[in-house]
């Protein structure tokens, strides 16, 4: 990994460790709930949550519990099991087992893809921190797909300028069901009279003689002049330019190194 993603996944643990917070997390479907009464074994049970959000308990039959707190669960049953008449100040404990409605996709180019637990609550930092961060192949920005109230919305997420400026304002709170995607990042090319012709990662800013030094400088027989940027145009056409030592680099771009005549 180089040294830039290195800082990265520093201050992403960092981040990660400063914010977890100790809120309960939501039950939802899937969820799977072991239960138990104080004083009362028979009404132990082990159940999981169905797709209506509910589950059903002995003596009270279905309850409705999704998007309640294992402790807000426990307390409403305890009421109805109370209100009728089962059992007397009962302490109702829920622990959820298997947390299957609350989790959370993170894929592409991450060290630990998976499928996380959304325990508390939980922003785009902490899942990054808990995937062991972008791995040496991620790009600088990743792809945030969340749905709410059945509309589906993409957020690019710029990680390596939220980390450089410190503001924090696209590090968004997460919620059961969202993905993270991180892409590959962008590579260029360079070939001819090039010590080390290949594709490499481009980096920010990367200006053509910084890309001649990434390609191991020139060859005895390579020279400055002349050289050439091929770049398709947003239709996909090739185009071809002379190439100065300053300009900048973008993804996908060629940039070709002739071969000296003196």
């Amino acid at each position: 990994m180089n040294r830039l993603a290195n800082w990265v996944a520093a201050l992403l643990l960092m981040f990660s460790l400063n914010g977890v917070s100790a809120a309960e997390v939501l039950l939802g479907p899937g969820d799977v709930l072991r239960l138990s009464v104080f004083g009362n074994p028979d009404l132990a049970l082990e159940t999981r949550v169905n797709e209506a959000g509910n589950i059903t308990f002995p003596l009270i039959g279905e309850v409705a519990v999704a998007g309640l707190s294992p402790s807000l669960a426990g307390k409403k049953i305890g009421d109805r099991l109370e209100s009728g008449g089962f059992v007397r100040k009962p302490q109702v404990n829920v622990l959820v087992t298997t947390l299957q409605s609350q989790q959370i996709s993170v894929l592409g180019q991450v060290n630990r893809p998976g499928r996380y637990p959304l325990e508390g609550k939980r922003s785009v930092i902490d899942l990054l921190a808990m995937a062991g961060g972008i791995s040496a192949d991620g790009g600088d920005t990743l792809n945030l797909l969340r749905k709410r109230n059945g509309v589906t919305t993409k957020d690019v997420v710029d990680i390596i300028a939220m980390m450089r400026s410190g503001e924090l304002s696209q590090d968004y709170e997460l919620a059961g069901g969202d993905v993270v995607y991180v892409e590959r990042a962008p590579r260029f090319y360079v070939y001819g009279e090039v010590q080390r012709p290949g594709n490499f990662r481009l980096e920010r800013g990367l200006t053509v003689v910084q890309a001649l030094s990434v390609g191991g400088g020139l060859t005895p027989r390579g020279t400055e002049r002349g050289m050439v940027i091929k770049r398709r145009d947003t239709n996909g056409k090739l185009l071809s330019f002379d190439a100065k030592h300053d300009d900048i680099l973008q993804p996908d771009d060629v940039l070709y190194v002739k071969e000296s005549w003196f």
